[in-house]
């Protein structure tokens, strides 16, 4: 692992602006991941028409491939970028990311037809998880030793901030004046980053030893797969409920369309408190910040699946759902960072293509359930089982960590540190 080199000190107002400038990025890749959620049959009925007007319930199941597409854009470009762009100045990366991001949205919102909307979704998720996992490199060097959970949750809060302001605005925006002017606000968001990072995120050099190579080395350590693993199926259980949301709001809890934007942001909500709290938790342990908000997530999904028709339990459903979901992330990010040893950049990023393994699994099975005519209530138990798996591999995780120490071997600490690299005023 590379020593660490002090550059010059910067104020801590640069440091505020910076950070906050790498938040608004996560406030665009918020928006453009869950604002299909709740226009999902606006979609639905605009791209798949005559399929639309026989059976609602399929074309829905068949927009949320939207949710897919993008999820799996992630899974490919994040290690693929990471790797690949492990030695790049680490602000030049971010700008270039939010290009992508930017041209891939504007695709997206004005392609023709249902093929390439997918198509575009899926360019437009490549930078994803890259951009999330450097930008929390970024942030975690910025805050400083002992704050990497805290650096994480950071940046992240743009996302969670995103489903409490942007998500809501953005979808009753689509509502009124169509879901691709939607799409258009979300590409002014990352247009406006990509000057933001410009101007206030201090140039960073990338790790001048890191290799392709050494960067993939993280695939053969089994405590990845296994932090992975908890990601990918573990967080189906909140993309299963949310990529369904708006029928379910609508068809079950009986509440008018203009309720959609009203639950986003109780899920929203949700995902800023649990963020924060996750944040500082994860810093004082990784292991119990996981366990506790597992069983916390499932049980709000045991009770949003008995009384979704009640519009209160619902509600403070979905907050609960959202805040435990968003309270793992910042522990699964910092738990591959240490699992992964000197692999850091590969591992910042694999996060989020695990997140969205975890996103791409939910909507499609729910969207299974959904089409096999178990109603909308049927991906929240689909969520559940998810759910549990997660929670499983990560005690089984843990407890391979038990069984290496109990035989003398190394095992990944949640204080174990991170590369620092030199911070130029630049």
């Amino acid at each position: 692992m590379p020593a660490i080199v002090d550059g010059p000190a910067l104020s801590p107002a640069r440091i505020r602006l910076a950070l906050i400038a790498l938040a608004l990025g996560g406030f665009g890749i918020g928006a453009t991941e869950f604002v299909a959620m709740g226009l999902l049959p606006n979609i639905a009925a605009d791209l798949l028409p005559t399929l639309y007007a026989a059976n609602p319930a399929d074309a829905n199941a068949q927009a949320g491939w939207m949710i897919s597409a993008y999820a799996l854009g992630v899974v490919v470009g994040a290690p693929t970028i990471a790797a690949t762009a492990a030695r790049w100045p680490r602000k030049r990366l971010l700008l270039w990311l939010l290009v992508t991001f930017t041209l891939g949205t504007v695709a997206a919102a004005v392609a023709p037809t249902f093929p390439l909307v997918l198509a575009a979704r899926f360019v437009a998720a490549l930078p994803h998880g890259a951009y999330f996992g450097i930008a929390s490199l970024v942030a975690a060097s910025l805050m400083g030793p002992g704050k990497r959970g805290r650096g994480v949750a950071f940046v992240l809060s743009g996302l969670t901030i995103a489903n409490v302001v942007g998500v809501p605005a953005i979808t009753w925006l689509g509502q009124q004046a169509g879901w691709r002017v939607a799409y258009l606000a979300v590409a002014v968001i990352f247009a406006l980053t990509f000057v933001a990072v410009f101007v206030a995120v201090p140039w960073q050099a990338g790790n001048p030893d890191a290799t392709m190579r050494r960067e993939l080395k993280a695939f053969t350590r089994p405590q990845v797969w296994f932090t992975l693993g908890v990601g990918a199926i573990g967080f189906g259980g909140l993309f299963a409920l949310y990529t369904y949301i708006a029928p379910i709001v609508t068809d079950v809890a009986g509440l008018p369309e203009g309720a959609v934007p009203l639950m986003l942001v109780c899920c929203g909500l949700g995902m800023t408190v649990g963020n924060l709290l996750g944040g500082a938790m994860a810093d004082r342990s990784v292991k119990r910040t996981m366990l506790v908000f597992f069983v916390v997530l499932m049980v709000a999904l045991v009770a949003i699946g008995l009384l979704a028709q009640n519009w209160i339990v619902l509600a403070l459903g979905v907050f609960v759902v959202g805040g435990s979901s968003s309270a793992i992330s910042p522990a699964i990010q910092t738990r591959l960072m240490d699992v992964a040893r000197d692999s850091q950049s590969i591992a910042a990023a694999l996060n989020h293509s695990a997140l969205n393994i975890g996103n791409s699994l939910g909507a499609y099975l729910g969207g299974v359930a959904i089409a096999a005519g178990l109603g909308y209530r049927a991906p929240v138990w689909v969520g559940l089982v998810l759910t549990l798996l997660g929670l499983l591999l990560a005690i089984g995780s843990f407890t391979l960590d038990r069984v290496r120490a109990a035989r003398g071997l190394p095992v990944a600490g949640h204080t174990a540190g991170i590369p620092t690299v030199p911070v130029d005023l630049a």
